[in-house]
């Protein structure tokens, strides 16, 4: 039995023109121990589909899934209570910024303590002491003498260890890594990375890594799911993922990396993720597509078997087939004209 089986999740908020689809119609497991990277730009749905895992949607968002289910658990028919019990303990979330993540009303040793007292039922001096043994597991110098910090009095590098030394305070089977790095230098990414991947091998955990940088999947995962405006694009084994993408945005996100330029001015991609109000009616990807054709403008395509994966494209890049079916499709006339109309 996989660890995480999700199908079919949606994510829905009100707008003036309907529910806006942040997460549509999303698939996924996760087996025990399985080191997963979900991708994609700012806007794609990365975050707000793991806070759905996690119960954490703010009203008046509504969350809608055929499956739902962590260990077997069904999550949509957990109580509050029960939800509360799970969440936190075995299935754990590492926030995008951990200055702001924290109560900045409390100290981090109050806060980290909390979590033990409410989750392991600890008295007030076991907690303590597993709080320091915590904070000493991630690499915090003189760490009973931080227990009376507050988050403000910390870096944005050492706040990021408190809020992993919360995350795993429980020693939870998934943990859920929303973009750990992003607000801290280069040499401190790299340090957390080697963290988390260090604890989830020691522990034996599964971890979801959240992230907009390819480069940062390429050396820690096993498995990449590229998302775009609430989708799955496209989902493989890391290393093939990047030798060979097989979906345009795919491809067009590893060319727009820093490190494939050759010194050279970067590779983007013209046009922006589309929001509630400019969502085409066919794939979602097609205004900004090189590739799409008139079908990709009318047929929105299904998430299918593909190679040693998933893949959500009319035309992918590995079929010997595609130049010939965009043809007969009158694909070259229609890239060009929506290369011109987005740039």
């Amino acid at each position: 039995m996989p660890l995480l089986e999700i199908e079919n999740l949606s994510v829905a908020f009100p707008s003036r023109n309907g529910m806006l689809r942040a997460v549509d119609g999303v698939s996924m497991t996760l087996d025990k121990g399985e080191v997963l990277g979900i991708v994609g730009e700012s806007g794609s749905g990365k975050s707000v589909g793991m806070l759905a895992l996690m119960g954490l949607v703010p009203h008046p968002g509504r969350v809608e899934a055929d499956r739902l289910r962590f260990e077997g658990k069904d999550l949509q028919r957990l109580s509050e209570r029960e939800r509360r019990a799970l969440t936190g303990k075995d299935v754990a979330m590492i926030f995008q910024e951990p200055t702001t993540s924290l109560n900045p009303s409390f100290t981090i040793g109050y806060q980290l303590a909390e979590t033990l007292r409410i989750h392991e039922g600890m008295d007030r001096k076991a907690a303590r002491r597993r709080v320091i043994e915590l904070l000493e597991q991630v690499g915090i110098p003189a760490a009973e003498s931080r227990l009376s910090a507050y988050p403000h009095q910390l870096s944005g590098g050492m706040n990021q260890r408190v809020m992993i030394a919360m995350a795993i305070a429980c020693n939870p089977k998934l943990l859920i890594a929303d973009e750990p790095t992003t607000a801290l230098d280069v040499t401190i990414q790299a340090q957390i990375l080697d963290l988390l991947l260090s604890l989830q091998r020691d522990r034996g955990m599964a971890l979801i890594l959240i992230t907009h940088n390819m480069g940062v999947v390429s050396d820690t995962t096993e498995r990449v799911a590229v998302m775009y405006a609430g989708q799955i694009m496209e989902m493989r084994p890391t290393q093939s993922l990047l030798e060979s993408p097989q979906h345009p945005y795919t491809a067009a996100l590893l060319a727009a990396r820093p490190e494939a330029s050759d010194g050279g001015r970067l590779a983007t991609i013209p046009g922006v993720v589309p929001g509630a109000y400019d969502r085409p009616r066919g794939c979602l990807f097609s205004p900004r597509c090189a590739y799409a054709t008139p079908l990709s403008d009318e047929l929105r395509p299904d998430l299918r078997p593909w190679r040693d994966g998933l893949i959500r494209c009319h035309y992918p890049l590995g079929d010997s087939t595609r130049e010939a079916r965009r043809a007969a499709d009158g694909g070259d006339s229609a890239a060009a004209n929506r290369r011109e109309a987005v740039s």
